[in-house]
């Protein structure tokens, strides 16, 4: 069953050095011309680019070259740093359980004699949700503002574990926002003062922060969402671990070389001690560092994360082989994972640049037609809901996402290039030129 966000995951034997500058400006634009535009703000993507020789690049449509991005959950590479810088200097270990950084009131789930620990945590399989169920923002343009630490206590005393801590690879927020409220407990700091003090200011990252100075507020490149709207910043008080950093792509850039190069800084090979494989993930030729996914090729790896908040998108990698690496951040809610990984290899595929497609008014009492829940496997499922004169679809396991009509039964997406058909009693989901069929299950 195809997803909405799909990723191809070609290698090759063989690859040049990074494109140049008139290449990737050629795949830019027209990616960055398919983005709606209201006329008030620019929408764009930034690409930084390093070579072997330390010498980088940055590529700009759209966007100034020195905008601040949020990016997202590329914070949880960040978070994982601090933990082996803490772990380095002999204030945790790794195999400490999560329990004993927080309060005794505190009752983190366990499942018989294992317990959730650090590094469960920092690789993605501590058997937690990827979202606590008591997550229920009253604010949707910035969910995670009222989450509260009290919120996550209880959700943790409350909540019983499905398989056991370290058994399997699952994505979670509230896994690594818990680690970093763990170590700032442990730190006696809080998570931003922590991270300053100990990663972001020794590598000179003076425009990576989650509290904007004025001068990073004067750079910040708002974000729309997927209709091209402005929207609002999002605050991460309890879960920062998880996302909540700002930067550029310059500051990026430094970080990623000084991952690559163990000379680069005093805390250069702290950072290459977060690159080892240490879990497996349901992809084999995907492993888990710490907070680092970690993709198996024939002449090497690619070591990556990205990030995703309400208007912006954002992708780290580089290849430790090569020595080459690659940032790309944008502030329209539409993944940049592919152009990431065409940069670092050039099989893998550019995702075709969605047609210029016309909304039309539809009806409300049509749009009404088509809420409910659609079955298009027995374990993928689409939920269609109406907000006044917009639907949205979620399926399984991925946020919810508005559609656009072109016509009384034919909708599309601008998040990725994906349309929907309804009819009398389902849908079919066109994608990747695929046609999936669904039969409606619920009513509204």
């Amino acid at each position: 069953m195809i997803l909405f966000r799909t990723l191809a995951l070609a290698v090759t034997l063989q690859q040049p050095a990074l494109l140049p500058d008139s290449t990737v400006r050629a795949f830019l634009l027209p990616r960055v011309a398919s983005f709606p535009d209201t006329g008030k703000h620019g929408t764009g993507i930034v690409v930084g680019l390093l070579d072997a020789t330390g010498t980088r690049r940055i590529i700009a449509a759209g966007a100034d070259s020195a905008s601040v991005f949020e990016i997202g959950s590329i914070t949880k590479v960040f978070t994982t740093s601090l933990l082996q810088d803490m772990v380095d200097r002999g204030e945790v270990r790794l195999g400490d359980a999560v329990s004993q950084s927080l309060p005794t009131s505190v009752k983190v789930p366990a499942r018989g004699d294992r317990v959730i620990t650090l590094l469960d945590l920092a690789t993605q399989s501590s058997g937690l949700p990827r979202m606590p169920s008591n997550f229920t923002p009253r604010d949707s343009m910035n969910p995670y503002a009222d989450y509260s630490v009290q919120q996550m206590y209880t959700f943790l005393s409350g909540y019983q574990l499905t398989r056991d801590p370290g058994a399997d690879y699952e994505y979670s927020n509230l896994g690594m926002g818990l680690l970093g409220h763990a170590l700032s407990l442990k730190g006696r700091a809080s998570y931003e003062d922590l991270l300053r003090r100990r990663i972001l200011t020794p590598l000179g990252l003076r425009e990576t922060a989650i509290t904007l100075t004025p001068a990073m507020r004067a750079k910040l490149a708002p974000g729309h969402d997927a209709e091209g709207r402005v929207v609002p910043n999002w605050d991460l008080p309890t879960l920062a671990g998880a996302g909540a950093l700002r930067s550029t792509v310059n500051d990026m850039l430094t970080f990623i070389a000084a991952n690559l190069d163990s000379a680069a800084t005093p805390l250069s090979p702290m950072l290459r001690r977060t690159h080892g494989e240490r879990h497996a993930t349901n992809n084999p030729s995907l492993k888990m560092g710490l907070g680092w996914h970690i993709l198996a090729r024939p002449v090497g790896n690619i070591v990556w994360h990205n990030g995703g908040t309400g208007g912006y998108r954002s992708f780290a990698a580089f290849d430790p082989v090569r020595r080459l690496g690659v940032v790309v951040l944008s502030n329209f809610d539409a993944s940049v994972d592919d152009i990431g990984f065409h940069l670092l290899d050039e099989t893998f595929p550019l995702r075709p640049v969605p047609k210029r497609r016309l909304e039309v008014a539809v009806d409300s009492s049509v749009l009404m037609r088509y809420v409910g829940e659609y079955e298009l496997a027995p374990t993928f499922h689409v939920v269609v809901t109406r907000e006044a004169a917009r639907l949205f679809v979620q399926a399984t396991g991925q946020p919810r996402f508005p559609i656009f009509a072109e016509s009384d039964s034919t909708f599309f997406l601008r998040v990725v290039d994906a349309q929907i058909t309804f009819s009398r009693d389902g849908m079919t989901l066109h994608q990747n030129g695929q046609n999936s069929p669904g039969r409606k299950i619920r009513e509204n």
